[in-house]
This record gives C-alpha cells, structure tokens and sequence, in this order.
C-alpha cells in the first residue's frame, strides 16, 4: 500500500448498480365518490356561510383567497399549508403585508405584487406556508379596505374555516382527521 492511497483514497468500484428508479408520472388517486362529495359539500358549505355571513351584516366576507384556503382543508387536510397555524397567521400576515405595502407605496398592481411576495417571504418566515395568503395581501392593495372592518372579518372567517374542517373530518369515517397539529 503506497502512501498516496492512504492519503488519497479511491471510492470503491461501484458493481451494476440496480436500474434507477423511474418516476411513475401519476398524480394521486383518484378520491372515493364519497370522499369528493364530503369535501365538495364541505367547502360549499362553509363558503355558503360566509356569504350568509357577510348578507347579514352587508360586508363582503367571501374573498377569493379564503375559497382557495377552504379547498385545502377539506381535500388535503394533512399538508403543511392547511393546518390551522398556516390559515390564521398566514392569511393575517398577508393583510399585515398589504397594508404595510399601502402605508408606503400607492395601490397599483406593481405593489400588489409586490405585497404577494413580502407576504411569501413573511409566512416562510413564521413557518405559516399558505399560498392563498398572498392573494390575501393582493387583494388588501388593489381594493385597499378600511383595516378596522376587514381584519377582524379576515380573522373569524379563517377560524371558521378552520372550525368546520375539524368538524368535517370527523364526520366521515376513514378520513383524515383536523388538523394534523393545532400549533
């Protein structure tokens, strides 16, 4: 054994490897008739409430971002940007970074994008991922509401949301339970 081999050692020949592994291309399976319907009158449900909500007291509850947020709960109820951490901190994180954006700036779609990618790098931040967020945060500047009425609104509609998927997934037996973690 020479000295150089000592200080320079050579990687092990490698026999035939097995074939690598082929990725199979397929998205996830198809859900059962009764998981859809669940989950599709789960979110119809709780949007049906906020609009309900939002005629009873004439503001508009339904926003887009908390229709997307909805979707997440109820058809993949396990995923990091569903839990509850990531639909409450996150869509107020998104308000915050709206308004921030607007104490700053004029509203224009410029800063709304702008405001999307603040919201994206806060959330990453405060380990809250939740992508509809950020539309929460486009929406603060190009509609521009008044703070004192929409935050608190934004605030009990993602508690809500987050209350009926608890309550759903316990529901349907087989399915997955609400959230994974609270916090």
């Amino acid at each position: 054994m020479s000295t150089d081999s000592v200080l320079r050692p050579q990687p092990p020949s490698v026999p035939d490897s097995p074939r690598p592994r082929r990725r199979s291309g397929r998205g996830p399976a198809r859900p059962t008739a009764a998981a859809a319907i669940h989950s599709i009158s789960a979110v119809t449900a709780v949007l049906l409430g906020l609009v309900a909500i939002g005629a009873m007291i004439h503001e508009p509850v339904l926003i887009p971002p908390l229709a997307a947020s909805a979707a997440l709960v109820h058809s993949a109820p396990t995923l990091p940007l569903a839990q509850p951490r990531s639909i409450v901190i996150g869509h107020l994180l998104g308000a915050g970074s709206g308004y921030a954006v607007l104490a700053l700036t004029n509203s224009s779609p410029w800063t709304a994008a702008l405001a999307g990618g603040i919201t994206l790098a806060a959330t990453m931040l405060a380990r809250t991922p939740h992508s509809a967020a950020c539309a929460t945060a486009v929406i603060v500047v190009l509609q521009t509401p008044a703070p004192g009425r929409f935050v608190p609104l934004l605030f009990g509609s993602t508690v809500l949301l987050v209350l009926t998927g608890f309550a759903a997934s316990r529901v349907r037996r087989g399915a997955p339970k609400y959230p994974a973690y609270w916090w």
